[in-house]
């Protein structure tokens, strides 16, 4: 993968100026110590005693598990970075009967008998497939409109929805005129051309 390395959150780096900060602090804090020795003498010769391997092992850990949690925290990501697409399509939302009247088997896909929906929902997905630069929504209607999907540019997703649409979802009935009407209210709603 060809690209550069990048920090969607770099803000976060500035973090990593505390890592001297804590370095010395608990440097500091881990040499006086909390024993309880009978003599005075044992116990000021605890503080000139250097640093056990353990000791300075466990504050590098702790050091850089920080500055690894920061890092993770400027997301850091290798690759062509983001970009902004301009597509010069339009909005198109489509009303899909999904009545009891599209049980009817009197289309052939294939040679093979296909009920009405399915013959739609291919129909429509060679639509979807030839719309690249457009946005699509999708209503389904029966006794009365529903939103299948919002204006979108994601036909892969699109598509999907289209696969799951089926019959029976909403009370039975054709209600062209208030799908067509649910339509045209998504598209109002755009501020593209449509």
């Amino acid at each position: 993968m060809t690209g550069s390395f990048q920090f969607m959150r770099p803000e976060f780096l500035w973090l990593l100026l505390l890592l001297p900060v804590l370095a010395f602090w608990r440097a500091r804090s881990g040499l006086s110590g909390a024993v309880l020795m009978p003599s005075t003498a044992d116990a000021r010769s605890v503080g000139a005693r250097p640093r056990s391997m353990v000791g300075g092992f466990l504050l590098f850990l702790g050091l850089l598990s920080f500055a690894l949690l920061v890092t993770a925290l400027a997301r850091p990501r290798l690759g062509k970075g983001s970009s902004e697409i301009e597509a010069s399509g339009i909005d198109i939302v489509l009303a899909i009967d999904v009545s009891g009247s599209m049980e009817a088997h009197d289309f052939k896909l294939q040679g093979q008998p296909v009920n009405r929906l399915e013959m739609v929902k291919e129909v429509v997905g060679k639509f979807i497939s030839a719309r690249p630069n457009d946005r699509l929504g999708m209503v389904g209607f029966a006794g009365r409109p529903y939103l299948v999907s919002p204006l979108t540019s994601d036909h892969t997703w699109l598509g999907d929805r289209l696969r799951d649409l089926q019959m029976g979802q909403v009370e039975d009935g054709t209600a062209i005129g208030s799908a067509l009407a649910s339509a045209v209210g998504y598209l109002r709603k755009s501020e593209a051309k449509s």
